[in-house]
């Protein structure tokens, strides 16, 4: 189940130029109160440098090597701090990569930064969130590169954010914002789009359970519009540190994209999409 067993291992995809930066520091935090290592990895993908023309071989032999070089400082920093962590260099498309590399290591999270300015971006979204969270068994935080930054930087103490939608994942992303919210010591807020129930904070509880108890406070909002625009509306009133979504492994919404990863694409806020069925330990 979902962290319900604690967070072990968290697989961070890296790159050489920055923008990951963000989500490394999620990845620490993370580990630091899960007490659980982390991985860095990277993907040496030679097809991204077809656009320039030819390349030397010998600039394509160096990739590696220089990866394993940053990968290898980040990861002296990371022990430094009594965070256990190893660093994985492959050749490969970013996505397929990263799955591979949490099946090796039966991680519980994988952590990607996504660009910021106006979120993370449809292709970024479609290219690899999208991917693992339909190809891994293990939760995906996606990070903006400037989630950091002038106003986007979420209130000291934020609360973990619940978006409740009715799917195949909710109970497993119910139990992952639980157990953020227990560890990191903040409110848990739950957020519906208003949609003809009565009571949906009460059907919550009832159907999951989901009330404050020792070490946990529960606040319900319930926001009358879509689902999209409930969410948007709710982190600008409460600046989460994080929104917690369950995501389907298939999207029956028109497009590439389903809602969650319609977020993704709108919102700064960090992203964990939590996929149906998890068995903690495996990916």
């Amino acid at each position: 189940m979902a962290f319900a067993n604690g967070l072990k291992t968290i697989v961070v995809a890296t790159d050489l130029r920055g923008s990951s930066e963000a989500a490394l520091e999620y990845a620490r935090k993370l580990a630091t109160h899960y007490q659980a290592r982390i991985v860095l990895a990277h993907g040496t993908d030679p097809m991204e440098y077809a656009a320039v023309g030819a390349v030397p071989g010998t600039v394509l032999e160096n990739l590696p090597q220089e990866a394993r070089q940053v990968l290898d400082k980040l990861a002296s920093g990371l022990l430094r701090e009594g965070i256990p962590s190893h660093s994985e260099v492959r050749q490969g498309a970013v996505a397929g990569m990263l799955v591979d590399v949490a099946r090796q290591y039966g991680a519980d999270l994988i952590v990607i930064g996504t660009k910021g300015m106006e979120g993370a971006g449809p292709i970024v979204v479609g290219a690899i969130a999208e991917q693992l969270v339909r190809l891994t068994a293990c939760p995906v935080l996606a990070v903006a590169a400037d989630w950091n930054a002038g106003p986007f930087r979420p209130t000291p103490g934020g609360p973990v954010m619940l978006a409740m939608e009715r799917n195949e994942s909710t109970e497993e992303a119910v139990n992952t914002a639980r157990s953020l919210a227990k560890v990191l010591k903040r409110p848990l807020i739950v957020v519906h789009a208003h949609e003809g129930e009565i009571d949906p904070c009460a059907a919550t509880q009832q159907a999951f359970g989901l009330k404050p108890e020792p070490g946990l406070t529960v606040h319900c909002v319930v926001k009358e519009c879509g689902p999209i625009e409930a969410i948007n509306e709710a982190i600008a009133e409460y600046h989460p540190c994080m929104l917690v979504a369950g995501v389907k492994r298939t999207s029956e919404t028109p497009g590439p994209h389903g809602t969650v990863f319609a977020l993704l694409a709108s919102s700064r806020v960090p992203v964990l999409c939590v996929p149906p069925g998890i068995v903690s330990g495996t990916a």
